[in-house]
């Protein structure tokens, strides 16, 4: 079954590990007295971009900045869809700086960059479908934003409310699969968000709690491979079951920070 699923090549924006700690606690991942093992975390983003390359997938990478743990996280900067980049203004005042070292990136790079009037963070909490962005609530990114976010891109904006601070941006309970599915975790979603999902999405992937806190929902799809967690073996069986093609990579490090593959991964779509 997994030949029926076609790969597409992908570009991806990545900043490398090389100033990561956890300095703060601003999710319930982060403790400040927990030591970050640089060298591991270093290896660790290695493999991964390795694992998208040997995929023919296409990374650039921005350069990393001393006093920012945190930019690592490059899918919290901005949401590109259709060559425009819609830039962040995060809710914690220590991230907060990334934004400017991201913008000048981008414009660097060619494209114009809209700064968001209101607390949003990126691919954090705005997924892109292919027809439509998912957008998460409840923790970062605001109602207000997503409004901003559909006049700027000018695509349907489906708001999600999220619930679980575990789980507190939407690519911590949700992932996009291809065109057609995503796979998620249900109980991360308002009773109101989760009857959304069924009706847009009734043959997703479901995933577990055991398999979200394994960050096994912070994944990378290129349509066929999925860039996983692999301490999230339940999601990645039924998966294969879907007839995908699961590539575990281990970004535990990451972890501690709360985040992991996706988190550390910003799609550039042109």
């Amino acid at each position: 079954m997994t030949d029926t699923r076609v790969p597409r090549r992908r570009r991806f924006l990545v900043c490398e590990p090389r100033h990561f700690a956890v300095q703060y606690a601003i999710n319930p991942w982060m403790h400040p007295d927990t030591k970050v093992d640089v060298d591991l975390a270093r290896d660790q983003w290695q493999g991964l971009i390795r694992a998208y390359r040997e995929h023919g997938h296409a990374v650039d990478a921005v350069d990393p900045v001393p006093g920012l743990p945190d930019m690592v996280f490059a899918a919290n900067s901005a949401v590109v869809v259709d060559g425009r980049v819609f830039g962040s203004l995060f809710h914690a005042l220590e991230r907060r700086p990334e934004s400017d070292h991201y913008e000048t990136w981008f414009k660097a790079a060619g494209y114009d960059v809209h700064r968001s009037e209101s607390v949003c963070e990126g691919e954090g909490d705005l997924v892109w479908t292919g027809r439509y962005l998912l957008a998460g609530t409840g923790f970062r990114t605001t109602r207000e934003a997503h409004r901003e976010v559909q006049e700027f891109f000018g695509h349907p904006v489906i708001s999600l409310t999220l619930v679980n601070p575990y789980f507190y941006h939407l690519d911590t309970a949700l992932f996009v699969l291809d065109d057609d599915n995503v796979a998620y975790y249900p109980e991360a979603f308002s009773p109101g968000s989760r009857e959304v999902l069924a009706r847009l999405y009734p043959d997703a992937v479901l995933a577990t709690l055991e398999d979200a806190m394994a960050f096994g929902l912070n994944s990378v799809s290129d349509g066929r491979h999925v860039f996983i967690a692999p301490r999230a073996e339940a999601l990645a069986a039924r998966l294969a079951d879907h007839g995908y093609d699961p590539v575990p990579v281990d970004l535990s490090e990451f972890h501690k920070a709360g985040g992991g593959i996706k988190c550390c991964t910003q799609e550039i779509r042109s």
